[in-house]
């Protein structure tokens, strides 16, 4: 019987032969990542006695969840880390005028195929976009990794999700992820290793698949999982040097089940408040009231995204009412974008465009919800106070219908001559 990339690749970074599901193993991770909860990891991190990271070359900082800082409180959280960086000489360190740590990562050549990737974050399992075993841990884990360079892992049993079909007008990556999403349930696949495949997967974007992958931990994987291909190998190609090995799962391998779409005729979707799974399709909340719209954040701030919103909203203006705030994954995107001349037209709609970061999706700040607002979003969570208010509202829906949400004031389905 074959192996899955989840079983070769704790295999091969244990030094094992082979190894089962089930089965914990102790593994050196290539790169572990944090971010603005940096500060709280090296407080644990000296707690254990040791002076010294281990190896100082893994470790990957970028600065991104409240940039700059909005308040005291965040300022000598950041001071605290900018400290630590250079204490420990850890050079890959990204301050706030660079972006959103899972856009930075790639861009700056950190990820590459068959490598192990360890994050102080659960959306860390974007990276398994790129071929890589992707993983959100906790604090104490990466303290103590920094100390010792060890973790143990239990081998991930492995859920494959083939999608087949051809992508109807108006659906986007996003929309086929809330789908699956509301089918499985937020515990659906629960500490699994859920590989993509499929037609569709093989023609989507790299942008797209990272999207997957990103909320593929909405539904409580373990890892997300994109087989390598020459669009990676491309889309990697000017970012790093780094050698790699692409690791793939046999043809005979044993997925734990094995689940089949057809997206010919999808809808798209919504995740309605106050769960990720609570999904349904848009004609069953459309003429739902938004205050606010965000397009950005990790799942949904990439070019591909800004370029789709603004095929929309090219010459409309945003409803009276409502508040657009744009946020791209990083400063590349921001880059690209004003190069292009998207950002400039954004703002003649009406939109709000903000510095790379993840902005309000955590409610710290730039963006955060009143009491009885309601917000369209791309991000990647709704849970009640995610944005900043126990008594908002918050919908997930794909860059394209929060665009055309925002023109109308409320929750549309993208139609006539904006398809």
């Amino acid at each position: 019987m074959g192996k899955t990339f989840a079983e070769k690749m704790l295999a091969l970074k244990s030094g094992k032969e082979s190894v089962v599901t089930g089965e914990i193993v102790t593994v050196s991770p290539d790169i572990v990542m944090s971010h603005d909860n940096t500060a709280a990891i090296a407080k644990k991190f000296k707690q254990i006695g040791i002076n010294k990271v281990k190896h100082p070359e893994k470790i990957v900082i970028p600065l991104d969840h409240c940039v700059p800082a909005a308040t005291e409180k965040y300022a000598v959280n950041h001071k605290e880390i900018r400290e630590f960086v250079q204490e420990q000489k850890i050079e890959n360190f990204y301050d706030i005028n660079t972006g959103v740590c899972h856009q930075v990562l790639p861009e700056k050549g950190h990820i590459v195929p068959g490598t192990l990737i360890l994050g102080a974050d659960s959306h860390t399992t974007t990276y398994g976009a790129f071929g890589a075993f992707a993983a959100g841990i906790g604090r104490s884990e990466v303290a103590s990794i920094w100390a010792t360079d060890e973790i143990w892992l239990r081998v991930p049993e492995t859920i494959k999700i083939n999608i087949e079909g051809k992508i109807p007008p108006g659906i986007y990556p996003k929309d086929i992820i809330l789908r699956i999403i509301g089918d499985l349930g937020a515990d659906g696949a629960l500490y699994k290793a859920v590989e993509f495949s499929g037609k569709v997967i093989k023609e989507m974007d790299i942008g797209g698949r990272m999207t997957l992958c990103n909320m593929a931990v909405e539904m409580g994987a373990k890892i997300g999982y994109v087989e390598p291909d020459e669009k990676t190998i491309q889309w990697l190609a000017p970012r790093t040097n780094k050698k790699y090995e692409i690791i793939k799962s046999d043809a005979d391998a044993e997925y734990e089940k094995i689940i089949d779409y057809d997206i010919s005729d999808l809808e798209p979707q919504i995740a309605c408040p106050h769960t990720v799974d609570n999904v349904k399709p848009v004609s069953k909340v459309a003429g739902t009231k938004i205050n606010q719209a965000l397009i950005g954040t990790c799942t949904n701030g990439r070019l591909e995204d800004l370029k789709v919103a603004n095929e929309i909203l090219r010459g409309k203006k945003i409803s009276n009412g409502v508040r657009l705030l744009v946020f791209p994954a990083s400063m590349e995107v921001f880059a690209q974008a004003m190069e292009l001349g998207i950002l400039q037209e954004l703002v003649k709609s009406g939109a709000v465009i903000m510095n790379p970061g993840c902005g309000p999706c955590l409610g710290a700040h730039e963006g955060a919800l009143a009491p009885g607002e309601v917000c369209l979003s791309t991000a990647n969570r709704n849970f009640k106070g995610r944005m900043g208010c126990k008594e908002a509202e918050v919908y997930l829906a794909s860059p394209a219908i929060v665009a055309v949400s925002s023109l109308y004031g409320e929750i549309t389905d993208i139609k006539g001559d904006l398809k």
